[in-house]
């Protein structure tokens, strides 16, 4: 939870911080590469520690990305010019790639598939807690200390994570013989690379249309082939083509793609909805999606706990990815006059739905999965679902600037000046600057716009549950995999404490019930 508190912190604390970044360092033309290049890194390293992992071992793999993550927030706290914090903030993504995925990881090794839906709550409730406290610590070392603190927080957390893994976590591990392809990681982040570049600079640096999004995407097309041809014939795959044949493996890869995609659609705009038609403050904009964390909190919970306790978990996401349409319905029937408890009670819908899915996804995943494949399966799962959240905000932001060049001018009063829809959907302090009449306009302009979005999340949500209710449901292990061989069974649990619910004992003598 602590490896998990430094990469979902770090995501949502930063952006409070970026404007008061650009004022000391200037550089306001690059400002977008503080994201990007966390992004770009984070994503395509992601699969790496998952393979790595599996040869190597969990816990030096996650020590060293913790150090690497450490790394660089110390140097990007340190950063004198923009150019150096872009860097350092590459650096940060590397590590924070495999924070993420040990973290998941090291989890399906000691807990057993029955008992891990007891933990999920948990590990959800640190990315709530980032999403809330992350604005509000960003604000409060803004205003009282530094913006170099955003960074320097990781520092007593990350260190407090490596006493922990140094001192009490025992992964045994068996060595086996191996080789890594060197020449299919580097494929797999090149083609990884561009086509993320693509979402970003996709109608924003460059238009659609444009030489260098063109000559990207195919790019990207072209190196994503070559990795697939690597890996056919690779004696040590990153990423085995044989466990595309597992349907459990294709079906959570598909869904957690098109959850991440269509949570950009729902979560994304949503502060800009409530800053600009409601009139929240933004300083306060971690609490205004706290609705949607407590759903997701209190659902993951719940959820884990009837998963341990009647072993099955199919029914979870399928009936909340009905939910999760059924809360982006409810946000796209929102105008401007939708008050905040409103819109509070359809956010608290779509956390509820969530909740539901994202846990279960990883725990079916991990139970169908052989042990030699649990790193580069649960690495997979999580690329899939950052892939999809960064093509879901590439493609919903597209969305939004087409509808708002289509309602703007039908909405603004004769002869005034249409405002830069840029300008109004990356700050909506410009927007109160503005005259009242045109003020009011752009914000039922932008009310339309964001609803419109929404009606387009709808159908990736009902995709979602398509591919979750063809899911086969296994049932779920009830050992662990502590102390199995890296192509064997997973052996009995250490503690029969850990088992949940009754046990029998089976008489001698007595055959076994199929």
């Amino acid at each position: 939870m602590a490896g998990m508190l430094l990469a979902a912190l770090d995501q949502t604390i930063v952006a409070t911080a970026l404007p008061t970044i650009v004022g000391e360092l200037g550089g306001l033309e690059h400002l977008s590469w503080v994201v990007t290049a966390y992004l770009l890194t984070f994503t395509a390293s992601s699969p790496l520690y998952g393979k790595i992992s599996d040869l190597y071992g969990r816990r030096r793999v996650f020590q060293f990305a913790i150090v690497v993550f450490l790394l660089g927030s110390t140097l990007a706290g340190f950063s004198r010019s923009m150019a150096q914090l872009i860097a350092f903030r590459a650096v940060q993504g590397f590590g924070a790639g495999g924070l993420m995925v040990m973290a998941l990881t090291i989890i399906g090794d000691i807990l057993s598939p029955r008992q891990r839906g007891r933990y999920q709550g948990y590990m959800g409730s640190v990315f709530a807690f980032a999403s809330v406290a992350g604005p509000l610590l960003g604000g409060l070392f803004v205003d009282h200390l530094t913006w170099r603190w955003v960074f320097y927080i990781n520092l007593p957390i990350g260190l407090a994570a490596l006493a922990v893994t140094s001192f009490a976590l025992n992964l045994p591990f068996a060595r086996r013989p191996h080789r890594i392809d060197y020449e299919g990681a580097a494929l797999l982040v090149a083609a990884v690379s561009c086509l993320l570049l693509v979402t970003v600079w996709g109608g924003s640096e460059y238009a659609w249309g444009s030489a260098t999004i063109v000559g990207l995407a195919s790019a990207g097309a072209v190196l994503l082939a070559l990795f697939v041809l690597r890996e056919h014939y690779a004696a040590e795959p990153i990423l085995p083509l044989r466990l595309f044949r597992n349907r459990v493996f294709s079906l959570t890869g598909g869904a957690a793609f098109i959850l991440g995609l269509s949570m950009m659609g729902g979560v994304l705009f949503l502060p800009l909805f409530l800053q600009v038609v409601t009139g929240a403050s933004a300083t306060n904009s971690g609490l205004l999606l706290l609705p949607l964390m407590a759903g997701i909190v209190v659902t993951s919970v719940t959820t884990g706990r009837l998963i341990t306790r009647t072993g099955r978990y199919k029914r979870y996401p399928v009936a909340g990815s009905l939910l999760m349409g059924f809360g982006l319905f409810l946000l796209a029937r929102m105008d401007v006059n939708t008050t905040r408890l409103e819109a509070s009670l359809f956010m608290l819908v779509l956390g509820v739905g969530l909740g539901m899915v994202m846990q279960v996804l990883i725990i079916a995943l991990q139970n169908a999965v052989e042990h030699r494949d649990l790193g580069i399966a649960t690495s997979s799962n999580t690329f899939f679902r950052s892939l999809g959240g960064a093509f879901g905000s590439a493609l919903f932001g597209a969305i939004l600037s087409a509808r708002l060049a289509y309602h703007l001018p039908r909405l603004l009063p004769p002869g005034s000046a249409i405002p830069d829809p840029t300008r109004l959907t990356g700050s909506p302090a410009q927007i109160r600057l503005l005259p009242p009449d045109v003020q009011g306009a752009v914000a039922e302009a932008l009310a339309r716009s964001i609803v419109g979005v929404f009606r387009w999340a709808i159908p990736f949500a009902l995709v979602s549950f398509l591919l979750v209710i063809a899911m086969p449901e296994h049932p779920l292990r009830d050992t662990a995999h502590i102390g199995a061989a890296p192509d064997g069974p997973a052996p009995p649990a250490r503690e029969e404490a850990a088992r949940t619910g009754p046990t029998r004992r089976r008489t001698p003598g007595r055959g076994r019930r199929r």
